[in-house]
């Protein structure tokens, strides 16, 4: 797995605009459909004693009008991806996704 930038890069590519957003603050306007993201735990895998693999794991939620939209399915086509949960809020559709990057 990449480097948290490269899984910007990613989303993006799959946004087909720059609507990624790792860790916004609340001041910022989202423009939808997009993706907000943020590091949610790191996984060690251990052997003799020492860790040998760092994973670290990110919490996405893809955000958009259109609740047919196939840019969930897209992101969940990555590697390590798995849904967790969907949900609507304000009328907007939004689908929380975890992924190993």
């Amino acid at each position: 797995m990449g480097s948290r930038l490269e899984l910007h890069a990613v989303l993006i590519s799959l946004l087909g605009t720059s609507a990624a957003y790792f860790q916004p603050p609340e001041s910022v306007s989202l423009i939808y459909p997009c993706v907000v993201y943020r590091r949610s735990d790191i996984r060690i895998d251990y052997a003799n004693n020492k860790p040998y693999t760092m994973r670290k794991e990110y919490t996405l939620t893809v955000i958009t009008q259109n609740p047919d939209s196939i840019l969930p399915e897209e992101i969940m086509m990555l590697e390590s991806a798995r849904h967790e949960r969907a949900f609507v809020v304000d009328g907007l559709n939004h689908t929380n996704i975890t992924i190993f990057y």
